[in-house]
């Protein structure tokens, strides 16, 4: 998974005021919540003497996002008086937390981003148009873009169509037409079809055959789309569970393959911080939630990492510091643009909870 949505966060100078929350509208006065979650954060971001211009700033785009329905949160990072980063997340954070420091607590935001796979969603249904006695039939169908699992609360474009069923077959070829375009635009890595039967498996029979081979199909008949929330969410959601993408299928792959070689020079946190501190990592792994217990010391640059504060002298870093294992390993990943990988346990079980794909094997560190 690719890490460039990070970026801006990176770009501005820190100390970072970071917070999560839950901003979920399924509760009674859900701005007097958010109101009350966002208080207890100002006062933790205070309490460990965050510029007050940083807070001010996040307190601005606290409930932006009030008008996505149902279960869903927030994250939000400032960096002394600009927004450096807002965003909806499809969950809410299992408890609100906030952060303050030179490093931006951008790990679980990555994570939240995981497997981030694009997709197009289609939903395919009858409905009648008219006075009762002389209603038609007609084929409605939704189309939309998004990237499992944001997508879910910061859906896509959407476009729709109505066809009169009598006319279905001769003008399926016009909606195939254009869903094929929007699926190669996006890069699409499915189609996920759901809807009448009937018209769906017409539809299907006539997309091509890169296009079939990469539909799912779903019974679900009818999807009402709250605001703010993906067409299909509750499909997308069974659909995509244990899932990775294919880039990050491939990667874990070759990461296996390379740990039945190589298990010291891929595995574990000492090989990781040592490949991504030369610059070396084309991925990290990570199991998560990425819970490291013990810190790791960092420098000015995204490579300075090291697990003691002697390794780093030793290359010239004359201040270092201790900082949250999470924050440090995704700087050194943004920064020397490597990716990120979320395994679940259930694909691969790191050792530590992290592992690395280097974009090749040090033969001395492999030794």
């Amino acid at each position: 998974m690719k890490l460039s949505f990070l970026d801006p966060v990176y770009a501005r100078p820190g100390p970072y005021a970071c917070a999560y929350l839950d901003t979920s509208t399924d509760v009674d006065d859900p701005r007097k919540a958010v109101e009350l979650r966002w208080r207890h954060l100002r006062d933790d971001l205070r309490s460990q003497g965050a510029d007050p211009a940083a807070i001010t700033a996040a307190a601005a785009a606290v409930g932006c996002d009030l008008e996505v329905s149902g279960r869903h949160g927030q994250a939000i990072v400032a960096a002394q008086d600009r927004l450096a980063l807002v965003e909806e997340l499809a969950e809410p954070p299992a408890r609100d937390s906030a952060r303050y420091g030179p490093l931006p607590d951008m790990m679980r935001l990555a994570i939240a981003h995981a497997p981030d796979i694009p997709y197009v969603a289609v939903l395919v249904i009858r409905s009648q148009r008219g006075a009762t006695r002389q209603a038609e039939t007609c084929i409605d169908v939704e189309v939309e873009t998004g990237r499992w699992p944001t997508s879910a609360a910061s859906p896509g474009l959407r476009c729709r169509w109505q066809l009169q069923a009598a006319q279905w077959r001769s003008r399926a070829a016009e909606v195939v037409a254009q869903l094929e375009d929007l699926a190669g635009a996006h890069g699409s890595e499915m189609i996920v079809l759901a809807g009448d039967m009937w018209a769906r498996r017409d539809l299907l029979h006539q997309l091509p055959r890169v296009l079939r081979a990469a539909t799912v199909e779903a019974d679900a008949e009818f999807a009402g789309t709250a605001g703010g929330r993906a067409l299909l969410e509750d499909t997308l959601r069974d659909v995509f569970h244990g899932r990775l993408g294919h880039r990050d299928r491939t990667m874990v792959n070759v990461f296996l393959a390379q740990r039945a070689r190589h298990p010291q020079a891929v595995e574990g946190m000492a090989a990781t911080v040592a490949a991504l501190r030369r610059g070396q990592a084309q991925a990290l792994l990570v199991n998560p939630p990425a819970a490291f217990t013990r810190p790791l010391w960092v420098g000015p640059e995204p490579t300075h990492l090291a697990l003691t504060a002697q390794d780093l002298r030793s290359i010239g870093v004359g201040h270092p510091r201790e900082e949250p294992a999470d924050a440090a390993l995704i700087r050194a990943t943004v920064g020397t643009g490597a990716e990120l990988v979320a395994a679940p346990p259930d694909v691969v079980t790191l050792a530590g909870g992290v592992g690395v794909l280097p974009r090749y094997v040090d033969a001395s560190a492999a030794a």
